[in-house]
């Protein structure tokens, strides 16, 4: 069991007070294994095993409670005969209307909850109405670079190239090997999350639309702009559905939206969003690796970074020029450009003079992964990816 005390350290503070614990991210990026771990520091504490109930529903062993009732009655039947119940529901989604059970669970008995879910509409409307101010959400994902250090990886570029989902890290793999753990959890999710949940009949229709925003990581572009490239590919789809699709693959933590930020005028743009992936290494199992991704894939790894150590992250606009990140958290924020080189004056100028022109003094940075002279220019401070990743300064 691969250990990640970052999210314990987040989610113990909340034990035994009135509040669901809601854990959410991509399938197969440890939520289980957090609960597990929530379980092993419950019993060091004190806590018996029988005050701990733990339903996996992936699992045929609960193949049979579908439906908020079944799990109220069987929930029921196994509490604990003395103390609080500790009550772990892993991937809660498969049981229909199951916040409905939740509520009762906190109403009916003396229980401390936990729960996990590879869709983020279990965070809609429904549990607002039920579980209204007594529910706080973790957001997990695949390993961070410093997470996959902690249990023997080394490169950062071999990370970059076969991402972070736990489940490859556990042994030594082959490239393919490796491909083909990710592209099974990628078939898993589009199949069973997004095509079997909200029945879609036009799969194909899906799929070219998931290979278009896989090749365009980092590039702006809409809705609209993908019905007309299906068009010219003679796949006939009106701009409508594309932005369903994009918000069903949103759901599933496949893709992440990242709007843009028009730096002067201080507001969101709701028009040309980029869109990052849950794990570069799904772009590689799915399209295949070519050298020409790897730009668009370090914007990629930068940006989960930021989202992990819970910035707000946009694409900054100033001007006609664009920064790659305008992230902020609370009252930091910080300006990054990303550049896998910079070989020319001409490239230099220009990502530092976009950073120059912001006239305000929050932390601006240039990430690359080429060898540099200093690491100061005109209050611009320059890292290596990898260390920027590693680093705790921001």
């Amino acid at each position: 069991m691969i250990l990640r005390p970052q999210y314990i350290k987040k989610i113990m503070p909340f034990v035994n007070t009135p509040l669901v614990k809601i854990l959410t991210g991509i399938r197969r990026c440890g939520k289980s294994t957090i609960l597990k771990m929530i379980t092993e520091e419950l019993k060091n504490s004190g806590v018996s095993a029988e005050q701990i109930l733990f339903y996996n529903f992936d699992s045929m062993q609960h193949e049979e409670i579908k439906t908020a009732k079944a799990l109220y009655q069987d929930v029921k039947s196994r509490l604990a005969t003395a103390g609080k119940t500790y009550l772990f529901l892993d991937e809660i989604q498969e049981v229909k209307s199951w916040e409905k059970a939740v509520n009762s669970f906190m109403v009916d008995f003396d229980v401390d909850i936990y729960v996990t879910g590879s869709n983020s509409r279990m965070l809609s409307s429904e549990i607002s109405t039920y579980l209204t101010g007594r529910y706080i959400s973790f957001k997990v994902f695949p390993l961070s670079f410093a997470e996959y250090k902690t249990f023997g990886g080394e490169q950062f570029s071999h990370y970059l190239r076969f991402g972070g989902f736990p489940a490859i890290h556990l042994h030594e793999y082959s490239q393919d090997e490796v491909y083909s753990i990710v592209k099974d959890i990628y078939n898993s999710t589009i199949f069973t999350d997004i095509v079997k949940r909200n029945q879609i009949r036009k799969i194909d229709q899906l799929e070219r639309i998931v290979k278009f925003t896989f090749d365009n990581v980092g590039r702006t572009f809409s809705a609209s702009s993908i019905a007309k490239y299906l068009k010219n590919e003679q796949r006939k789809i009106d701009s409508e559905t594309v932005y369903d699709y994009l918000s069903k693959l949103e759901s599933a933590f496949i893709l992440h939206r990242c709007s843009r930020y028009d730096i002067q005028g201080k507001e969101i743009l709701k028009t040309q969003e980029k869109f990052y992936l849950a794990d570069t290494a799904l772009r590689y199992s799915v399209l295949g690796y070519t050298p020409d991704s790897v730009s668009a894939m370090l914007e990629n790894v930068v940006y989960l970074e930021l989202l992990r150590r819970g910035y707000d992250v946009h694409i900054g606009k100033i001007g006609n020029a664009e920064i790659d990140f305008v992230a902020t958290k609370q009252e930091n924020k910080i300006y990054i450009q990303i550049s896998e080189r910079i070989e020319r004056e001409e490239t230099e100028q220009r990502e530092y003079g976009r950073l120059l022109s912001i006239a305000d003094n929050y932390p601006k940075y240039v990430l690359r992964t080429d060898e540099f002279a200093g690491g100061n220019y005109k209050g611009i401070k320059t890292m290596n990816i990898a260390d920027f990743l590693l680093s705790d300064e921001y």
